[in-house]
């Protein structure tokens, strides 16, 4: 069985599900897991190479010289009397500094992309230490790297503005597991808006509160339901105390995947009111928009990035225009006074989510990108040598 390195600097974040989730659906390649810093437990069986445990006593001393120097040595040094056939990076910064790694082991690397990485301006890219290097040496990655996939079309028109080469850069829906998510019946559901997101400017969680601060008032019973963590945490649990309706909005902090899963199956809808913010930052897709209409639950997204392309607007659920609090008030209000809508939208998303975003079709898709990733590269290689003779 071939093997792939699955690259990325922080793994088995809460945030980020979607990447072991795809790795361990994987039938012809074994997934080998690189990376810095562990921020979670691995899967049941996975196996994964950190730089943080080369100084377990001084974690995140490697991590930092790591991130300074883009040297690979010390990946190459716990590789050592090991084989990779490729490696798949997730995210365009992990993609720069996987090069160098991917070169020295003459392997083709692949990156995906999933949203800031090919939204996020310069200027917000060299503000973060951790992206300065890839904010300097993406050209590099353009031209050098072997294939690009991107979360969404809507990310794949992101890339080549950046120059990335037409003919390497191609979409590819991650998806959802439509196996292990069954759809929830009617009788589960509760009156609770949903919103999973980490709390940062570009999820528009500031106009959800003044949303829901709207129907409130009309709606006795709704629940507003917050499941994530982040910088803006603070300030938006003030301006729910400001709307004095902070004991119907509840702060539930970053949870386990499956722990989400639940609240799923109780929302009454999804709402991902995300935004482009002032330094060019965009939804990639919206993975948790299409954990819910696995489950069947219908969600109200704003008109931004890549959201587009998991809703059908009308059919599985409402576009709103961004910072708009009271368009999504609307929509919010008109799926809360009607549970046949509800029903029917949630019937409809789960039927598209099996069509179009099933994780086992699509990590199937994934392998034979790899496969002709690398017949392509052993028939060059065997062209190069003929032509040597």
């Amino acid at each position: 069985m071939r093997q792939v390195g699955v690259f990325r600097h922080n793994l088995f974040k809460l945030s980020e599900p979607f990447i072991p989730q795809q790795a361990q659906r994987l039938q012809r390649y074994r997934p080998l897991y690189l990376g810095r810093l562990r921020y979670g437990s691995a899967p049941p069986g996975a196996e994964a190479l950190l730089l943080e445990d080369l100084a377990p006593k001084m974690r995140l001393l490697p991590a930092a010289w790591h991130m300074l120097s883009v040297s690979p040595h010390p990946y190459l040094y716990m590789l050592e009397g090991r084989r990779l056939d490729l490696i798949h990076a997730h995210f365009g910064v992990e993609g720069v500094y996987a090069l160098p790694l991917a070169a020295n082991l003459n392997v083709p690397l692949i990156t995906t992309f999933h949203g800031f990485d090919a939204t996020l301006a310069p200027f917000g890219l060299l503000a973060n230490p951790a992206w300065v290097h890839y904010a300097l040496r993406r050209g590099r990655l353009a031209r050098q790297g072997n294939l690009f996939l991107a979360a969404s079309n809507f990310l794949r028109e992101k890339l080549l503005a950046l120059d990335f080469p037409p003919e390497l850069v191609q979409t590819h829906y991650i998806g959802v597991d439509t196996s292990a998510i069954a759809p929830r019946t009617p009788a589960q559901e509760e009156s609770c808006i949903l919103h999973v997101a980490r709390l940062e400017e570009v999820k528009g969680t500031e106009y959800l509160i003044r949303a829901f601060a709207l129907i409130a008032p009309h709606n006795q019973t709704a629940q507003l339901v917050i499941i994530g963590d982040g910088k803006l945490r603070k300030s938006l649990e003030r301006l729910a105390r400001e709307t004095h309706l902070a004991e119907r909005i509840h702060f539930l902090g970053a949870l386990p995947h499956a722990e989400v899963l639940i609240w799923m199956r109780r929302a009454a809808m999804l709402a991902l009111p995300s935004i482009k913010t002032s330094s060019g930052r965009e939804e990639g897709l919206g993975m948790v928009m299409l954990e819910a209409a696995a489950t069947g639950v219908a969600s109200i997204g704003s008109r931004v990035g890549g959201i587009p392309e998991g809703i059908a607007e009308g059919e599985t659920g409402f576009l709103v225009p961004e910072r708009d609090p009271e368009a999504l008030a609307t929509a919010i209000g008109t799926l809360l006074a009607n549970p046949s809508l509800r029903v029917r939208m949630g019937e409809a998303a789960r039927r598209r989510v099996e069509q179009h975003f099933n994780l086992a079709h699509q990590t199937a898709v994934l392998e034979d990108i790899y496969d002709g990733l690398l017949s392509a590269r052993e028939n060059g290689g065997a062209a190069a040598r003929q032509e040597n003779r």
